[in-house]
């Protein structure tokens, strides 16, 4: 009888290893204990429940390493990005999807899977047999978290994250806002115009940072001490180190031209992306808060074209949990000290959906090939996958260890390319050609049964 391999969490990483593991013809239990137990962040009891956004980033696999992830995890099979890509929604160049009907398409493809079985249990131990990944994500509970800390012999690590509002896209009012791409970016028109933008004179401005900063905030528990990742910063933090930070980050004006008045150049510009496939939802784009729930509605109204806006969900800050792997985890993703178990996704310090989507796809078949007797080649460090998972297994100083997204600085030079500006297009096509070219070798070098 082929041994079950039990999968503790159904996100993003649970979802993905469930499913190459089962593809692999391994029996699978995932255990997620929504919607018995709740979360400060999740809605519903779906798997690859989407949280903070509703995007995947670049999807440009020849100049940016989060865009090589998703090629990499197609080519393997990836039901994240197959399910990405079934519900994708007009947004430029990056790569976003109707977030209900991606999580409801991940549950129903891992329901309908034969191998899979899912168990609204919670685990609250470190199990001593089986074979075990543990991909509970950002919002690990506490008292796994206490069972992580008691093995490892460590505090469990965190920082913050914050979640930006999403806005009803009939209380916006579209005689001041406009639709459009920064620089109309895009192959068709609705690509062209997949952001609402919402322009700001200067006065404006001004009037909004004043009122960011003297917002009443969520505030922390006396002794907490977990700083934030500064991928995903609520926009008071940008605020606080000073007034033009926002005017250059998510409000950047560069790239856009009011069409009500193309003569006049906005100080600010405030882009919203749509949330969903009817169009009837849109997120602020970069607005992660941790503004209380009354202080938002009023200091989001003061964004001309949003003096009416109702929101669908107002922003929220949360605590993430992750490993210091690079002290912890052996390069199969194994606990050092419990080989039985592996972790996978943002637990193990990689930040953002596909990061941690790719390493639930590389546990899942690791974990699958050793129940098998196999050996798995290992993942080539040049690939965007060995890239991570070099990082989070050694690569990286785990005195200072901190959660990072996927980028070409993680990467092994390409020899005989002159760095700087003008060679980066370059550089980036040389980094991409060579990881399609180490996958395609990686996946056609392994005989793990269908």
């Amino acid at each position: 009888m082929t041994q079950r391999l039990h999968i503790v969490g159904g996100g993003m990483a649970g979802s993905e290893a469930a499913w190459q593991a089962a593809e692999a013809g391994i029996d699978v239990v995932i255990h997620e204990m929504r919607p018995k137990v709740e979360t400060f962040a999740h809605r519903t009891g779906d798997l690859a429940e989407m949280v903070c956004s509703n995007s995947f980033r670049s999807d440009d696999h020849e100049q940016n390493a989060v865009g090589l992830l998703h090629w990499e995890m197609l080519q393997a099979g990836g039901l994240v990005m197959r399910q990405a890509y079934t519900h994708r929604l007009p947004a430029g160049g990056a790569l976003a999807v109707d977030r209900d009907a991606f999580s409801a398409g991940v549950t129903q493809a891992l329901r309908d899977h034969p191998r899979v079985s899912v168990s609204d249990e919670e685990i609250t131990e470190l199990p001593e047999d089986g074979q075990w990944i543990f991909a509970t994500g950002p919002l690990t509970s506490a008292a796994l978290g206490d069972a992580i800390a008691r093995e490892t012999g460590a505090d469990a690590l965190a920082f913050f994250d914050a979640i930006a509002p999403i806005v009803y896209f009939d209380s916006i009012d579209m005689d001041v806002a406009w639709l459009q791409s920064r620089y109309d970016k895009g192959e068709t028109e609705e690509e062209r115009k997949a952001y609402i933008n919402c322009p700001m004179t200067k006065p404006q401005y001004e009037a909004f940072i004043d009122a960011l900063l003297a917002a009443d905030k969520t505030a922390f528990h006396e002794g907490e001490t977990a700083g934030y990742f500064d991928g995903c910063l609520p926009i008071e933090v940008m605020a606080e180190r000073g007034r033009e930070t926002l005017r250059h980050g998510p409000m950047k004006p560069i790239g856009l031209t009011n069409s009500h008045k193309p003569e006049e150049k906005a100080y600010a510009v405030v882009q919203l992306r749509r949330d969903n496939a009817l169009g009837t939802l849109y997120n602020i784009v970069g607005f992660q808060t941790k503004m209380k729930y009354g202080a938002q509605t009023e200091v989001f109204r003061m964004i001309p074209g949003l003096e009416n806006a109702k929101f669908a969900r107002l922003g929220g800050i949360h605590r993430n949990t992750f490993l210091n792997s690079p002290t912890l985890l052996d390069r199969q993703m194994r606990l050092r000290s419990k080989p039985n178990i592996r972790f996978a996704g943002q637990i193990t310090g990689v930040e953002g959906y596909v990061e941690s989507s790719a390493m639930g796809l590389a546990a899942g078949r690791m974990a699958a090939a050793e129940i098998l007797g196999h050996t798995l080649p290992e993942i080539p460090q040049d690939t965007a996958h060995g890239a991570l998972i070099h990082h989070i297994t050694g690569g990286a100083e785990a005195k200072t260890f901190q959660p990072m997204n996927v980028n070409f600085g993680l990467f092994r030079p390409v020899d005989g390319l002159k760095g700087g500006r003008r060679g980066r297009k370059d550089r980036y096509k040389a980094y991409t050609d060579r990881a399609k070219s180490e996958w395609t070798a990686w996946l056609a070098a392994q005989e793990v049964p269908a």
